[in-house]
């Protein structure tokens, strides 16, 4: 059995079948009126923020939590709960995550659902056997150098003037790039400088070499303890990063959700460097457009 935190009440929920391919999937939301179309999804939902939820909601603020940092840290917030809170009652059973507005899909050709019925039928519910052979799912990559000319003149004015090769070669607009001209420049650097050692060299090289990155901070893991040391490297790291952005002066978005962005480059980097890795298609539609 596995333990449920519903609020202040905790209750025991028997555990899905041992079985490789089945998925605990948790559902991300800050809204209160998505329960009943998560439940019909069949994931678990999970309330961030300080919505009133219902006790029918894993909550990030019950427990050992952080939630107070939910507008930082995004996603995190509960992945800091579930570390703390819940993971050492899981099996090893597929883990995965999604969110209100993300999902998981069969079918990298799904485009254009109408309803909620057929974006039901579309979602992944279990892992196909092919895929058994890994450690962890990760959504497909997003390529970070195909931004339209206006997007690159508004925000990278100084850089093509220092460096206007970057505006005729794309392979130089690489992660570390994409991410100084929305996160503020050399802040990258500054949370990479905060690393372990371990990780300092091999993190630098993975954003100074790839010009694309596995996004939206979403995976599917089936082993507790990867994903375990996992949270261990993360969120350590994010920690001391608030040292240097801290809180109070992170007006822009791109600034003020400075941790889950870098959270959202170290998650590819960490699992692709650690365990064996595949990628599935996420799809993108918002449950409140319907009805």
């Amino acid at each position: 059995t596995g333990l449920i935190s519903l609020g202040s009440a905790v209750r025991i929920r028997p555990s899905l079948p041992n079985y490789m391919n089945k998925i605990s999937m948790f559902c991300l939301s800050l809204d209160p009126s998505h329960l009943d179309k998560i439940k019909k999804l069949n994931c678990i939902p999970v309330g961030l923020g300080n919505n009133l939820f219902s006790n029918q909601w894993l909550k990030d603020i019950s427990g050992k939590n952080i939630s107070k940092k939910n507008s930082y840290y995004g996603e995190y917030t509960f992945h800091y709960w579930l570390w703390k809170n819940y993971l050492q009652n899981l099996n090893d059973e597929w883990i995965g995550f999604c969110q209100y507005r993300k999902f998981w899909v069969k079918d990298r050709e799904t485009k254009n659902i109408k309803n909620f019925e057929s974006l039901n039928q579309k979602l992944l519910k279990s892992i196909p056997e092919k895929y058994e052979k890994y450690d962890v799912i990760l959504g497909e990559p997003i390529f970070i150098n195909n931004f339209s000319f206006s997007k690159f003149i508004k925000h990278n004015f100084f850089n093509m003037i220092s460096s206007p090769s970057l505006l005729l070669n794309k392979n130089k607009r690489n992660i570390k790039f994409h991410f100084d001209m929305w996160h503020g420049k050399g802040n990258l650097d500054k949370a990479i400088n905060l690393l372990d050692t371990k990780e300092k060299i091999d993190f630098t090289n993975f954003v100074e070499r790839n010009i694309s990155f596995n996004p939206h901070n979403m995976f599917i893991c089936k082993s507790k303890k990867i994903l375990t040391q996992y949270y261990e490297s993360v969120f350590p790291w994010l920690e001391r990063c608030e040292k240097e952005f801290g809180f109070k002066d992170l007006e822009t978005y791109g600034m003020k959700r400075i941790y889950g962005f870098l959270a959202e480059r170290y998650m590819p980097y960490w699992f692709n460097k650690y365990a064996k890795t595949s990628t599935m298609p996420i799809y993108f539609q918002d449950i409140s457009h319907f009805d």
